[in-house]
């Protein structure tokens, strides 16, 4: 079984940040394309950054110069560095990753991390 976790949301105030962590878990060969999605009550699942396995990257709109998605091959870890925060990025964030798994791709979704963003 192979499968992402995330880490590293909390309460914040506006203004302020968090970063945020995928790791892999299971014995992957590595992660391909990569993304963080957030979905707070009533709303439905968005897209906030993305990544290609080329490292391309996507931002919403909303989050451009704001947020910055990395990974680190070597660690099997993705990372959400969320600055400058607002009251409208409180949400759960999930990461979502496609892992090179025995020669297979296996697309995973964790299963969330809270991020409140309140004074």
């Amino acid at each position: 079984q192979v499968h992402v976790v995330e880490s590293g949301g909390g309460l914040v105030q506006p203004g302020g940040s968090l970063r945020l962590s995928c790791a892999a878990s299971g014995s992957i060969f590595g992660i391909d394309a990569v993304g963080w999605y957030r979905q707070s009550p009533g709303k439905q699942r968005e897209l906030v950054a993305r990544m290609s396995s080329a490292r391309s990257t996507h931002y919403a709109d909303s989050v451009k110069g704001r947020f910055t998605i990395s990974k680190d091959n070597a660690k099997n870890t993705v990372s959400l560095q969320m600055n400058s925060l607002k009251p409208e990025d409180s949400a759960v964030y999930h990461c979502n990753a496609d892992l090179i798994y025995r020669g297979t791709m296996v697309t995973s979704w964790g299963q969330g991390t809270q991020v409140t963003v309140s004074a």
